[in-house]
Formats: C-alpha cells, sequence, structure tokens
C-alpha cells in the first residue's frame, strides 16, 4: 500500500532516502528481518554519527546522518511489503527521531560551544518545524483515496492494536509518543486549527512543506558539518523556524477550507 494516491504524490524533498530504503526492504522481505529491527539499526547509524561529531569526523558523521535517513525509509517500506503494519512500530520510529535529535543538538552544542539553552532552543524549533511537515502530510494521507492512515490527524487516544502486536504495547508506544510529542502537536493545530478542513494540498504546496521534513533537516546538518561550520547550525535552524508563519499563511490565504 502506498502512503498516497498517485494524484496526490508529491515531490519530498526530505524523502531522498526512500528510492534505496525500498531496494532495502526488497533484500530483507524474505528474512526475519522486521520493521522494529530496521528501526534499531537507524538508532545505531544515528548514535555512530554522534559519536563521529564528538570526535570531529564530520565527512564520517554525515555519512552516518544519511545513512540513518535512508534506513529510516526502509522500516515503513518493509512494514508494507510484508504487509505488517504497526502501531508500536510507527511510535518507536518516531520517538527514536525526537531522541537522536535532542542528542544531535546536544552533541552540536558541546563541539562548538554553544550555550545548552540556545541548542535546546534550535531542538524545540526543529521539532516545530518537523510537527508542521507531518501534520499537512498526515492530513494529505487521511484524506488521499487509499492512502495510509496508520498515522491520525489528531493523536488524542490510544488506537486499536493491529494483528501481531499487543494492546499493551500499543497502549505503552502511545503514552511515550504523547509525551514527548504532544505539546508540539498542541502548539502547531493551534497555529492553523482549521488545516483539517482542506479537502487537499496541491503538490507544490507539499514540496514546499518537504523543506521542514526530518530528512531535510538532517539533510542541512550534513551539509554544515563538513564545511566546518558546526556552530551556525544551531542559528540557523532557529531562524530557519520563522517560516512556519510562511507556511500557514500561505496555507490560510491560498488553500482555505
Amino acid at each position: 500500500m502506498s502512503k498516497l494516491a498517485a494524484e496526490d504524490k508529491f515531490l519530498d524533498l526530505s524523502d531522498y532516502g526512500r528510492p534505496i530504503g525500498k531496494l532495502f526492504a526488497n533484500v530483507l522481505k524474505n528474512t526475519r528481518f522486521t520493521p522494529i529491527h530496521v528501526t534499531l539499526l537507524f538508532g545505531i547509524s544515528g548514535l555512530i554519527a554522534i559519536y563521529c561529531i564528538l570526535q570531529n569526523q564530520y565527512f564520517l558523521a554525515s555519512f552516518f546522518i544519511i545513512l540513518k535517513s535512508i534506513i529510516d525509509a526502509a522500516d515503513g517500506e518493509l512494514a508494507r511489503i510484508k504487509n505488517t503494519p504497526s502501531y508500536v512500530g510507527r511510535y518507536l520510529d518516531s520517538v527514536f527521531d525526537i531522541v537522536l535529535n535532542f542528542l544531535f543538538f546536544m552533541t552540536i552544542c558541546y563541539v562548538s560551544k554553544t550555550s545548552f539553552w540556545m541548542a535546546f532552543l534550535a531542538f524545540f524549533c526543529v521539532q516545530l518545524q518537523g510537527t508542521l511537515y507531518n501534520y499537512y502530510y498526515v492530513i494529505l494521507r487521511n484524506k488521499s483515496v487509499g492512502g495510509d492512515k496508520t498515522s491520525k490527524i489528531f493523536e488524542d487516544k490510544s488506537p486499536r492494536a493491529l494483528p501481531g502486536e499487543s494492546q499493551k504495547s500499543v497502549d505503552i508506544m502511545f503514552g511515550i509518543y504523547t509525551l514527548v510529542y504532544g505539546v508540539f502537536d498542541k502548539i502547531i493545530h493551534a497555529l492553523d486549527s482549521d488545516a483539517f478542513k482542506v479537502k487537499t494540498f496541491p503538490n507544490w504546496f507539499m514540496t514546499f512543506v518537504s523543506i521542514y521534513g526530518l530528512g531535510f533537516q538532517l539533510l542541512i546538518i550534513a551539509f554544515m558539518l563538513p564545511l566546518n561550520l558546526p556552530e551556525y547550525i544551531i542559528p540557523f535552524f532557529i531562524i530557519y523556524t520563522l517560516f512556519i508563519f510562511i507556511l500557514i499563511g500561505i496555507r490560510r490565504t491560498f488553500l482555505k477550507a
């Protein structure tokens, strides 16, 4: 199953790792590897990238950051190939992402000698950016005919477990997910509460929004590190957040409910 109907597919600038991720998933389709195993693997890649940053091995760090994005695309693809959708897997993927993002920014804070509070603000801004992208993307997926509806527009209650997973595990992962993402969801929903009423989003708009996708955010970091610009990463992402208001303004002005 595709995430979107053919007419709703757009150029996702944050999803550059998916073609290789699909190849990787196809290699694993007849093995015992599960999507959760792949999720754990992208977590390891992220941790290696963090170690490389600490060692000032910025080219290697960039390699593992991009590899993390590729593997991150593979877990969902493997779930679709094996027809084993999972709420536990989806929440685990998201929790790993936010933990790694926090560690990335704390590591960059350390090597660039930036203040902790500036680094934390940049982390907070990155999560807001990603939440805006996910908000619009999930709305599009839920309105797309035949689109993937594992993700909900409003994550306000634990979903019913899918075949192959326990309700207890789903409830636990949902609780963790809402704990770490709840504040960002509430802020973005408050900033654009009527977005879910729109019938669909045009492809050009979603491509514009995809500059806030996690893959693109990490690509920016992977580009800046080898240029020996770690001290500029944190202020860049704080300023980058201003585009949130431009995107919401475009949505409200041209894409009304």
